[in-house]
């Protein structure tokens, strides 16, 4: 059976151990139930020992299984299919305890209502679809050993057809109501970052830029080329200080396909489709951000005229951005030497936004040039969490 797509998100393991937490308390309760009905009957049995092994059997798998579900680390596969064959077990061995026979007919099977901890585990852990597959097992194992149909074990099929798959769609729910929190408050915490360091950029560095503008202007020579490259970050930077200062809704779409084709000039090629390409706000803000880091590369590292293309895709799952220029590459090891040197500049601002959003920034480098590949999925958890239509 497949995982869950979500199920590494913290939250899901929140909501699963809370809710393993209160079943380890029912499995002691339905194995307090189990052991009364077979002692009800107890003089009806004849194979006590085998009766009490099955005590021993279910109290022990209560134990272990309290403690072994408390950690999200250790819920593997495994330990579910053992306990519903364990389950399924304990049911079957039901005819061999019970004298008469006919008491199957309307009679508790040796774990009772035990093994409906069981199917409540499995719709935890996989889901409605778990759910449904452990009830559907258990209840085949129940109708097996009857001698005949009745009403009363048509109501524990019925009980345990409807309360496997209503437990699994319950938790299925609340793992993404806890997700779609948790997204919430890390935006939340970003925006706030982000507003923060937009105030800092303005009072200090938004200062001295301009303050190089001015005076690399009036000195004139090599100095109006520094007033220049400080007039262009300035602007860039007040850019940034726009898009995130204020109440802007984290769900507005922008035009992605608009907002780089500004990005074109006498060296930057941009192709995009012919249409909108809408994609939510504070996303399609990185990934022009992005794009910007990688001409900026462009022109530091290979020149200022160089020439560069920048071509966007929509595709049905995904965005993609492809930035290429005709440079002679980047030797082997850089990147990985200016990241220990503390320069950050593809690791942050390239490859650091595009892990942020749950993108992929792959690069293709050699004596032809330099190529990076921006994939932004659909569906990631980050653009779900922002985009209201999905």
């Amino acid at each position: 059976m497949s995982t869950p797509r979500d199920e590494r998100e913290p939250a899901t393991w929140a909501v699963e151990t809370t809710l393993f937490r209160g079943l380890a308390v029912l499995r002691v309760v339905m194995l307090g139930f189990a052991v009364a009905v077979s002692a009800a009957k107890w003089d009806r049995i004849d194979e006590h020992a085998l009766v009490v092994g099955a005590w021993i059997v279910m109290a022990a798998w209560t134990g272990f299984a309290a403690w072994w579900y408390d950690r999200p680390q250790r819920r593997t596969t495994l330990p579910y299919v053992v306990e519903l064959a364990l389950a399924v077990g304990l049911m079957l061995l039901t005819p061999v305890i019970h004298v008469p026979s006919h008491d199957l007919a309307a009679s508790a099977t040796l774990p009772s209502f035990w093994v409906a901890a069981v199917v409540l585990g499995w719709g935890i852990r996989w889901g409605w679809l778990g759910g449904l597959v452990a009830a559907v097992l258990v209840s085949l194992a129940d109708l097996a050993i009857r001698t005949e149909v009745t009403q009363y074990a048509m109501g524990n099929v019925f009980l345990l057809l409807l309360g496997g798959p209503l437990v699994g769609w319950c938790t299925l729910e609340l793992k993404r109501m806890a997700e779609a929190r948790d997204r919430a408050e890390r935006l939340a915490a970003a925006a706030a970052e982000r507003q923060r360091l937009a105030r800092v950029v303005h009072d200090g560095v938004l200062q001295v830029l301009a303050l190089v503008q001015r005076r690399g202007a009036e000195i004139g020579g090599d100095a109006a080329g520094l007033a220049r490259l400080a007039g262009e970050q300035e602007v860039a930077l007040r850019a940034f200080v726009q898009s995130y200062d204020g109440d802007a809704a984290p769900r507005q779409q922008l035009d992605l396909a608009a907002r780089l084709a500004t990005l074109a000039s006498a060296q930057v090629t941009v192709s995009v489709p012919p249409g909108a390409v809408e994609v939510p706000g504070a996303v399609g803000q990185e990934i022009v951000a992005v794009v910007r880091a990688c001409l900026d590369n462009v022109r530091v590292h290979v020149g200022e005229d160089a020439p560069a293309w920048v071509l966007l895709e929509e595709l049905d799952d995904s965005w993609v951005v492809t930035v290429r220029d005709a440079g002679p590459g980047i030797a082997a090891g850089r990147l990985e030497q200016a990241a220990a040197e503390g320069r950050l500049g593809v690791s942050a601002s390239i490859q650091g936004r595009m892990r942020d959003l749950g993108g992929l920034a792959r690069l293709t480098t050699g004596p032809d040039g330099t190529e990076w590949e921006l994939i932004v999925p659909r569906r990631s958890p980050v653009i779900a969490g922002q985009d209201g239509r999905r």
